[in-house]
């Protein structure tokens, strides 16, 4: 080999470091107090990296991903560019080199993480763009970049904000209690079930006199509020006044309470539960919410689960959820790369309210583990699905928390309904469809009262698909029940079924045989 060429390498090195220096020392002055933190940096994309790639839904291999991510200091900084080849990464800024340096030997999370923080440090002393973001900013510009690539669902959620979603997923430190004001007196407005100001005997209605002995007379419900909450397993006294005008003393101590999700209500014969969410209460305050109503005096025709505008929450009470209404059978198939992200979700023996019609109402804004709800309980032929088509979200997420205090959120598995049609972009096709007009719907009620379904081929080709859908099949499909917001047709056509068993027998799916 040529001399000459043989010192080619350690010139071009020497050029990009001195370039490096030169553009260094300009923008000193300019740099931010602490510069990026690369050891963050490389941590958490080395982690990332690490549990994203063996678990997303088509397999994409680490250096794809980081190159991906890498995209996001373009869309910081347009005029920067990652170029990469099969054996070497390039930064560009216009048509300067920043930086130039070899692939990793290896497709190693930890080698692809080191690479990514070497050229995002490359970047920060050439781009005023890349130091305004600073390290948390271009670590979310890296995660926002590699997702969009991925599905809709997967993402990643900075530190402050994590910690806020992991509060509200475990439920605040309190008694469970939402205090208004009357007049010059805080009255209690709320109460949840199992909570320590119910088990105390606390009722909507109640007048709070005292907390830790300090009187609440002409106080504002935002400051009871604050004196209410405190550390978990903190204990605090509590003065009130019942609707029998006995005033009452206890001390209660603070748990982790999860927001109230189900909300019941009595029209007419028609038990009414509005499920907003799926929290860690959900099931178990729904199953004793109609164990509460059965055991009036007052008869119970049949039970509306109003899902509309429910966006999901925990998977695992929705199923649970699901279950209490179910004799024993399949309810859902998660599907995955992961083999842990494959599972059968089985209803147990046992079946609350086995003889009274439940009517599901979704609309487009019922999505996730409420969808996957609504399938279980129709596809079983245990419910009527009363609305319109719903968002179609059937991905399930997957959290895995990252060593800055921040989460990753991705996307590892779809749902597949008990009779084996994906979510996923589909949605639920309701077996009464409310978004096409109240004439259309007072027909489809005439004709099933007399035993013909007029959804029948909408809802057999909706069931008929398997993974995976194409787009247009999608919109066909979805077409002959447009998503559309919750309408007051929806609970009038729930009443209508429950009150003609013939219309309802009609309407329902038939009975699934267990697979």
């Amino acid at each position: 080999m040529a001399p000459g060429k043989a010192a080619t390498p350690p010139v071009i090195r020497f050029r990009v470091l001195l370039l490096l220096f030169i553009v260094t020392r300009a923008h000193a002055e300019t740099l931010p107090r602490g510069g990026l933190d690369l050891a963050r940096m490389t941590s958490v994309y080395s982690d990332a990296l690490t549990f994203i790639a063996p678990r997303i839904l088509e397999p994409i291999p680490v250096p794809q991903l980081t190159v991906w991510g890498l995209q996001g200091l373009t869309a910081l900084d347009p005029n920067l560019l990652i170029v990469a080849n099969d054996k070497r990464v390039q930064l560009l800024r216009g048509d300067q080199t920043v930086l130039d340096i070899p692939l990793p030997k290896d497709a190693a999370p930890a080698s692809w993480a080191q690479t990514a923080a070497a050229l995002t440090a490359a970047s920060f002393p050439v781009s005023a763009s890349v130091r305004r973001a600073g390290t948390q900013g271009v670590i979310q510009v890296f995660f926002d970049e590699m997702f969009s690539r991925l599905d809709p669902y997967s993402r990643y959620v900075p530190p402050v904000e994590a910690g806020l979603d992991r509060e509200k997923r475990a439920g605040r430190a309190g008694l469970g209690l939402a205090v208004g004001q009357r007049g010059s007196q805080i009255d209690v407005q709320s109460v949840i079930r199992d909570s320590p100001a119910a088990n105390a005997g606390i009722r909507p209605g109640d007048i709070l006199a005292a907390v830790d002995d300090q009187r609440t007379l002409d106080q504002d419900p935002e400051t009871i509020g604050a004196m209410l909450s405190g550390p978990d397993g903190s204990v605090v006294t509590l003065s009130w006044r019942g609707r029998d005008g006995r005033t009452r003393d206890a001390q209660l101590v603070r748990v982790m309470v999860p927001p109230e999700t189900v909300f019941a209500e009595r029209s007419s014969d028609v038990l009414v539960l509005r499920i907003t969410s799926f929290s860690a209460s959900t099931a178990s305050h729904l199953a004793l919410s109609v164990q509460d109503a059965l055991s009036e005096s007052h008869r119970v025709d049949g039970i509306v689960l109003d899902l509309r505008d429910n966006r999901g929450g925990l998977l695992r009470q929705a199923m649970t959820a699901a279950d209490a209404f179910l004799p024993e059978g399949l309810m859902a198939t998660t599907i995955g790369r992961d083999p842990d992200s494959m599972y059968v979700w089985r209803s147990t023996e046992g079946e609350l309210a086995e003889n009274v019609p439940v009517v599901i109402l979704v609309d487009g804004n019922t999505a996730s583990a409420a969808e996957i709800m609504a399938a279980a309980l129709a596809d079983r032929g245990r419910a009527v699905v009363v609305g319109s088509e719903t968002f179609g979200k059937g991905m399930v997420q997957t959290i895995d928390p990252l060593p800055d205090g921040g989460e990753l959120f991705v996307t590892w598995s779809q749902t597949l309904a008990p009779l084996g049609w994906p979510l996923q972009g589909l949605g639920i096709m309701p077996q009464v469809c409310t978004s096409v007009g109240q004439g259309r719907l007072d027909r489809q009620i005439a004709s099933l009262s007399t035993g013909f379904q007029p959804m029948a081929d909408a809802i057999k080709r909706a069931r008929a698909a398997r993974v995976p859908v194409s787009a247009a099949n999608v919109l066909q499909i979805r077409a002959a029940c447009p998503a559309a917001e919750g309408r007051a047709a929806d609970l009038d056509a729930a009443r209508l079924l429950i009150a003609n068993p013939a219309a309802y027998a009609a309407a329902l799916l038939p009975p699934m045989v267990d697979r």
